[in-house]
């Protein structure tokens, strides 16, 4: 389905661009919540660095998200944000919920992360080829700032405790 829009993209550009944004949506979304999943359960003792961490990079993400959604609407497309879509779309491996100790939510997070921003970055040749450039430039962007997430994330892995 498609809301009516002046923008000059024509409509088969349009759908083929928002399918391929509407995936990243969904990963973007689910990286969100298992972001909060880690945040929220992470223990150990580095716990209030990662717990502080988990939840910055879980508002960039909730940016993310808003940016990608409203790209899809600008569109005239609909963003498929439900629960239902990211649980059936989503590319990320499912969150392990018994997951306690720092290293765990960091090995766990990382995958998420890098397997996100994989999925941005392959979508970048997409859309320019699908002829949005404008949609390219978004998920480079976000790709860049998902990279730098992992960093930070991942920087915790050469703790020796």
């Amino acid at each position: 389905m498609f809301h009516p829009t002046k923008n000059t993209l024509s409509e088969t550009v349009r759908q083929n661009v928002v399918t391929i944004l509407n995936q990243q949506l969904v990963n973007l979304l689910d990286l969100q919540l298992q972001t909060k999943q880690a945040h929220w359960n992470v223990r150990g003792p580095h716990f209030i660095g990662l717990h502080e961490l988990f939840d910055k990079i879980n508002d960039e993400v909730r940016e993310f998200v808003d940016e990608v959604a409203e790209r899809v609407s600008a569109l005239g497309g609909v963003a498929l944000g439900t629960v239902q879509e990211v649980n059936s779309k989503t590319k990320l491996k499912a969150y392990d919920i018994n997951a306690v100790s720092c290293r765990q939510h960091i090995e766990l997070l990382s995958t998420a992360l890098a397997t996100t921003s994989d999925g941005t970055r392959k979508s970048v040749d997409s859309l320019d080829e699908a002829g949005d450039k404008i949609s390219s430039d978004l998920m480079t962007g976000i790709t860049a700032g998902l990279d730098q997430k992992l960093w930070f994330v991942e920087a915790h892995l050469h703790a020796k405790d």
